[in-house]
């Protein structure tokens, strides 16, 4: 097996020699068989270990028996303990998902801090199998039946290509010793259960089943792979990113025959769950939206845009004193007193400085919100209906600020200045006030 795992390196994961690596090692076979062949074929490599504290004196039995074995063989331990499952209640965690992310934070820190090249986990093709199950039984797309990559980032399972089997046979052939976890015999987790029931009944069904599991995951990486590839190339169509914000263009998105499996392909990462939702958007009324924790998506015209989620409820100000030439924040505007008035745009206004109360407010506008717009004879407008007149977009909504003097509005900026504040032939002192880009 030793030569069969170095052939299975070089050829797949060439890139671990010369590394720092770093072996996850909880005294159980699989990750005894990994720590004793890597320490055969002489790579870099330092133990860390878990006691998660979850099965009393058998917990730290595990550790003493780890660390014994790190000092026979001269290699560097980490070990660290936690308390699981107070972590777990805190948190409102399964003891299992509890553990997991105790021990993978754990893992990385010790990556950076350590420099450590990469995490070797000791999963193999029967765990694959499980993971298999598991999906299965939940119900899951094609990514959920890939089965666990060799590698994720930094994290490398080197033995999936192995069975159990396989394993256990090298363990017993090289007086391998490991310490049998006694929560593996019960059947509370579903793991478990299909491992001990179900697992077996495919064996006796195909005594070749892990065999063929594993090249059906590999049909089937090779198939998620084509569909990966086939939404990076619709996206380029579809899909127009603009500052923190993306773009999906209806029009072509509903060209698609299978539009929904591309939104999904492309949506999956921002945490969206809700996925019907999420299709009938596309033929919603624009200004519907569905949230993920920490992303919206909003059906605005012919476009669905994707972008963070911004705590609307929260209203800043930001005040301008009356000397004061320029604002950076919230945007980049500058304030001068001129003598001669040159034509007024959307970016430039022209305002009678003495009918100012300092400081002037910026801040976004309000339901409610009325001001006098310029060329309208003195009428009143709500800021909505001059909204929805200009066809803003509930994100151009979202983000028009309004330059108040004593709590009257002066510019709905970049779009209509106020009537009240406007120049006269009376007017002695003019302030220009201009939005930069």
């Amino acid at each position: 097996m030793k030569n069969t795992l170095q052939n299975h390196i070089d050829q797949e994961i060439p890139f671990l020699k010369q590394k720092k690596l770093l072996l996850a090692v909880s005294g159980g076979l699989d990750s005894m068989v990994l720590l004793h062949l890597f320490n055969e074929l002489h790579y870099d490599i330092a133990i860390a270990h878990c006691n998660f504290q979850l099965r009393g004196i058998e917990s730290f039995g595990d550790q003493k028996f780890i660390q014994d074995y790190a000092e026979v063989n001269a290699i560097p331990i980490y070990v660290t303990q936690f308390d699981t499952e107070a972590f777990a209640k805190d948190y409102k965690l399964s003891t299992q998902i509890a553990a997991r992310e105790l021990r993978y934070n754990w893992f990385y820190e010790l990556l950076e801090t350590e420099k450590f090249d990469y995490l070797l986990t000791a999963h193999h093709a029967d765990d694959n199998l499980e993971t298999f199950l598991i999906n299965l039984t939940r119900g899951t797309g094609l990514e959920g039946l890939t089965g666990i990559p060799e590698q994720n980032k930094k994290i490398i399972r080197p033995l999936l290509f192995l069975s159990r089997l396989e394993i256990e046979n090298y363990a017993k052939e090289h007086n391998i010793q490991w310490r049998e976890d006694s929560s593996n015999a019960s059947d509370k987790y579903l793991r478990n259960k299909i491992r001990h029931h179900l697992i077996p009944v495919l064996k006796e069904l195909n005594p070749n089943f892990i065999t063929s599991f594993l090249k059906t995951e590999s049909y089937l990486q090779e198939s998620f792979a084509m569909v990966e590839d086939a939404a990076i190339m619709v996206y380029q169509q579809v899909a127009k990113e603009v500052d923190d914000q993306i773009h999906f263009d209806l029009n072509q998105l509903l060209k698609l025959p299978n539009y929904q499996s591309y939104l999904y392909q492309w949506l999956k990462e921002f945490g969206f769950t809700a996925w019907k939702d999420i299709y009938d958007l596309v033929e919603s009324q624009s200004g519907k939206q569905v949230f993920s924790a920490d992303y919206r998506l909003l059906k605005d015209r012919d476009s669905l845009i994707l972008l963070p989620i911004e705590d609307l409820e929260i209203v800043q100000e930001f005040f301008i004193n009356a000397n004061q030439a320029e604002v950076k924040i919230p945007l980049n505007m500058s304030f001068c007193k001129v003598t001669d008035i040159s034509v007024a745009t959307n970016k430039t206004i022209f305002v009678d400085a003495d009918q100012l109360v300092f400081p002037l407010v910026l801040r976004k506008w309000k339901t409610g919100d009325v001001f006098t717009p310029f060329g309208l004879n003195g009428k009143s407008k709500k800021v909505s209906k001059l909204f929805k007149d200009e066809k803003l977009s509930l994100i151009e909504k979202e983000n028009t600020w309004l330059l108040c003097s004593n709590n009257q509005i002066v510019w709905v900026i970049g779009i209509r200045a106020d009537n009240q504040f406007k120049t006269t032939d009376k007017t002695k002192n003019i302030l220009k006030i201009e939005l930069e880009n």
